[in-house]
């Protein structure tokens, strides 16, 4: 029976001794409390009751950063939420430096998300996206550098604005719509009154050139479902006519 004890003992001791990490897992090692660097992956042996060991991914971790409050410079309330992508890069200092390092970059995320969209106007957050979302990572990447995380990304997901702001960029996007259908409009009369214009010009330059245009008109006039024809009769035939009815009325 001591004997079975003895084994069972020996065969926890072991089991607490030996450790198999992950590819891409890291293990901080704690001497009595005192740090002495990192082991793995693969197989990794402690030193029992002595060696205390917190095992840390090195994975890319996808931060989902809820949605903030933000007031924009032009006085714009809105609702952002936004997603961070970081890794740890340095076990030792993600354990060493800050007590929870998801949870720090996490609040170091919303808080610079909040700082920096209060900082912009409405336009330029919806229309220069690429670029806030540069300037986030920049600085969220310069806090959480001391605890060895690497922030690759940060993307801003989703932009709420209030009802009425809406409805006011719907009117403004609207009244752009007709501003450019007027213009389109004045400048397509702007060219047709050139073309007549160049026309008038041929015409009273070569007066034969209105007879085609009679004919013309008549072709298109006298289809085949059509049963009344019009044909224009040049003024120059009916003065005559008109003159003699004037000179029997004297």
């Amino acid at each position: 029976m001591p004997a079975i004890v003895l084994i069972i003992i020996i065969a926890l001791i072991l089991f607490s001794a030996i450790k198999i990490l992950n590819e891409y897992e890291r293990a901080v090692i704690f001497r009595l409390g005192r740090y002495v660097g990192s082991k793995g992956p693969g197989l990794i042996i402690l030193i029992p009751f002595i060696d205390k060991m917190v095992r840390v991914s090195l994975r890319t971790v996808t931060l989902d950063v809820p949605p903030q409050d933000v007031i924009t410079k032009d006085n714009v309330s809105i609702k952002v939420s936004a997603v961070v992508y970081f890794r740890v890069m340095n076990a030792g200092r993600a354990i060493i430096e800050v007590e929870n390092y998801l949870f720090a970059t996490s609040q170091i995320a919303q808080t610079t998300l909040r700082s920096i969209l209060g900082q912009s106007d409405l336009d330029e957050i919806l229309a220069e996206r690429e670029a806030i979302n540069k300037r986030l990572q920049a600085i969220i990447d310069e806090h959480t550098e001391p605890w060895g995380i690497k922030v690759s990304a940060v993307e801003i997901k989703q932009v709420d604005l209030p009802i009425e702001m809406q409805r006011a960029m719907a009117r403004q996007a609207e009244a752009e719509r007709e501003r450019r259908s007027k213009i389109i409009n004045a400048d397509g009369e702007f060219q047709a009154a050139q073309k007549l214009k160049e026309a008038a010009a041929m015409i009273q330059e070569y007066p034969v050139a209105l007879q085609l245009r009679y004919l013309q008109t008549l072709s298109d006039i006298a289809t085949e479902k059509n049963s009344t024809t019009i044909f224009p009769i040049p003024i120059d035939l009916i003065t005559p006519f008109l003159n003699k009815g004037k000179d029997k009325e004297a």
